[in-house]
């Protein structure tokens, strides 16, 4: 299928088979959601409280996060929790994770959703990497790197030995198929290439480290799910001049439509089989299944299983940039996962 048949596919979804209201009852679940206090990440984190979840909203800002607890809680009668978190800043990174690790010894469910979108191309992170790499991918990937242990072992110990990562990409990651190396720091390169491209390669390195994931700890009961949300309106738009967003106003869809398709990779029973591969059936007519094949794991909107985007599936180029991430936290004080496999 073509990026353009794949565009309008994911675009223009049909209306979902599973919505929100089937997400079954998550008493005794603990939630991380980065991003949580706006768009897709907020819309989350009350569907989760509807269902019993314990949620902790992972925010950099705090008067932001207590505005949108105040709000779901209101909403839903139940309180998230704010773990401070800056995903452009690798110290933040460490002291939200100990923070979490602190006050919990279970983490049933991690949604990688947080991000940024199109900044000014001259803004980076506090320790100087690309904004939107440094945020989306290096940020997302040590967060994650430094609850695998917890993510482990309560895989171990829950009854039906898993626990699940849920990583936001978008359908910006169709228009990047391979990592330009040259590029995540603030080099002459990165500026000449402009902030779109930097987005969309953000996304598809979103879906390599999930893919990577789901190889090195899915025999560890962890479960790794990467997905196109959605075009959605968001405050991820921010950054957008105003003539881009009237027409993208056009083809966009309302942010909780968004979380349905991150919410079904974290919560539905069908989820929990999404770790790197996913079976597909085929049908010619209605419920006459043809034949099935495994292609690798994506969702797409609304809850569906979709294509993933050329080149992310590709191992020597998800070891290439695991290798490259470990390079930059290298040295920092970190505790190290469980190396079961």
């Amino acid at each position: 299928m073509s990026v353009v048949c794949k565009l309008f596919n994911q675009s223009f979804p049909p209306k979902p088979e599973w919505t929100i209201d089937d997400i079954p009852d998550l008493t005794g679940k603990v939630v991380i959601v980065t991003g949580g206090n706006t768009g897709v990440g907020k819309e989350t984190c009350r569907a989760l409280l509807s269902k019993n979840a314990k949620v902790y909203m992972a925010s950099r800002s705090k008067s932001k996060a207590d505005d949108a607890i105040a709000e779901l809680k209101e909403a839903t009668g139940k309180e998230a929790v704010f773990l401070l978190l800056d995903l452009a800043n690798l110290s933040s990174i460490e002291k939200s994770a100990e923070t979490f690790k602190s006050l919990e010894k279970n983490l049933h469910i991690l949604f990688d959703n947080g991000g940024v979108m199109i900044p000014p191309v001259e803004q980076l992170t506090t320790d100087g990497y690309d904004l939107q790499f440094g945020t989306n991918v290096l940020g997302h990937w040590y967060f994650t790197k430094l609850l695998l242990p917890i993510l482990q072992s309560t895989a171990k110990a829950s009854p039906d030995g898993h626990t699940r990562i849920v990583v936001t990409a978008s359908s910006a990651a169709m228009f990047a198929s391979t990592l330009d190396w040259g590029v995540m720091k603030d080099e002459p390169e990165r500026r000449a290439r402009g902030s779109q491209f930097l987005y969309a390669q953000s996304k598809f390195g979103n879906v390599v480290v999930a893919q990577e994931l789901a190889r090195r700890y899915g025999a560890d009961g962890i479960v790794t799910t990467s997905l196109n949300p959605g075009n959605l309106k968001t405050d991820l738009q921010r950054h957008l001049g105003s003539t881009q967003r009237r027409l993208l106003d056009i083809m966009l869809y309302p942010a909780a439509m968004g979380a349905v398709t991150q919410l079904y990779a974290g919560t539905s029973p069908a989820g929990a089989e999404y770790n790197g591969k996913v079976a597909v059936a085929f049908v010619v007519h209605t419920h006459t299944p043809v034949y099935r094949r495994t292609i690798p794991q994506y969702l797409i909107p609304w809850a569906r299983v979709g294509e993933i985007p050329k080149g992310a599936d590709d191992p020597a180029l998800a070891k290439r940039l695991w290798e490259w991430l470990e390079e930059q936290v290298r040295g920092r004080t970190a505790p190290q996962e469980e190396n079961s496999h």
